[in-house]
Formats: C-alpha cells, sequence, structure tokens
C-alpha cells in the first residue's frame, strides 16, 4: 500500500515535534489533499484534528487578496514548500513545525481591573493558541512583506517560515513572539 504524502511529495510521519506542549496540538497525520471542507467546524476544539499544512492554508485565506480562495491558498503553499525543499533540503514539513515551535510565544498578557485601573498580568498561553498565534504571525509577516516587493508571495512565505525556523529574531513572528514574552517578562 503507498503511503500518503502531503501534495503528493512529503512524508509527515517523519516530522518530529520537540516541544511536549505542542505534541498533541500539531496534527500531523498524512492526508493527501490538506482540504477537508471544515468537517470539524462545529466540534469543541475541531481545529486540532485539521492537518498542520490545512491551518497554514487557512490562516492564508485571512486578508485582501485570498479571502475565501482555498485553491489559491493551496496553491501558494505547495509553492512555498517546493521552495523550502529546494533551499534548505529538508522536508518542508518538518521546517514547517520547527518555525511554530519557535514562533510560538509561551506568556502573554492580559488587562485586570483592580479599583478603577487596568493592570497589565502576566498570564501562560495555552498550546492551542500558540499554535494559532505562531501561523498567524507567520502569515502576517509574508503579507506585510509583499508590499514593494519584487518577489512572487510564495518566496516571501517561505523565507518567513525558514527565518522562524531558524529562531532569527528578523522573522515577523519570532520578533512578535520575543516581543510578547518581554511585555509579559515587565508585567510580571
Amino acid at each position: 500500500m503507498e503511503k500518503l504524502l502531503i501534495f503528493g511529495k512529503w512524508d509527515p510521519t517523519e516530522v518530529v515535534v520537540k516541544d511536549p506542549g505542542l505534541k498533541d496540538y500539531i496534527n500531523l497525520r498524512p492526508i493527501f489533499v490538506p482540504h477537508t471542507h471544515g468537517r470539524h467546524a462545529r466540534e469543541y476544539m475541531g481545529k486540532v484534528k485539521l492537518n498542520i499544512v490545512e491551518r497554514l492554508i487557512n490562516n492564508l485565506m485571512r486578508t485582501e487578496k485570498y479571502t475565501g480562495k482555498k485553491s489559491k491558498a493551496y496553491k501558494m503553499v505547495k509553492l512555498a514548500f517546493e521552495y523550502i525543499n529546494k533551499k534548505t533540503k529538508k522536508n518542508p514539513i518538518q521546517v514547517l513545525v520547527d518555525a511554530i515551535q519557535n514562533a510560538s510565544p509561551r506568556e502573554d498578557i492580559t488587562r485586570l481591573k483592580l479599583g478603577g485601573i487596568y493592570v497589565p498580568k502576566a498570564v501562560d498561553v495555552s498550546p492551542s493558541r500558540r499554535v494559532d498565534v505562531a501561523l498567524r504571525n507567520m502569515v502576517v509577516g509574508a503579507m506585510n512583506k509583499t508590499f514593494r516587493n519584487p518577489k512572487p508571495f510564495y518566496v516571501l512565505l517561505a523565507e518567513e517560515i525558514m527565518a522562524a525556523a531558524r529562531g532569527d529574531p528578523s522573522s515577523y513572528a519570532v520578533s512578535k513572539k520575543l516581543e510578547v514574552e518581554r511585555i509579559a517578562e515587565s508585567s510580571r
């Protein structure tokens, strides 16, 4: 029997999640086409059942050019994965998982009302939110780099993912993580 490969090229079963807190929230179930048609939308914590690549595709459909255009977002992620594979010679799913682990914040701040004033308070972040924030920041960082940039979007997305996987502070997602954790530490 043939193995199910994402985009027909990359094996998700060989990917290793090193962060024990995120292990249950990064779904690496083999799937040929990462498009489940919103099957888990009405279930509690249903997005945890989605493959991590599909969650990246769904995050691309956030604003402007890709809103509601899943086939276009699918194509961009596929091209970005090919670019990552060409540049790093690694499984792009492993690079994506490393990027999520490096870009997911462990602490955040919330506002508490004490005596009529709002005071910032540091709180731990749930693993599900850590994955959501990391994916969102990677996509937003790639979208922000598109303005007045001649490079195609899939190259910018791939560069953002690779920079986050290295833990490079020039990555938008990693810089946001560091900023949020620094603010949370000061409000402890």
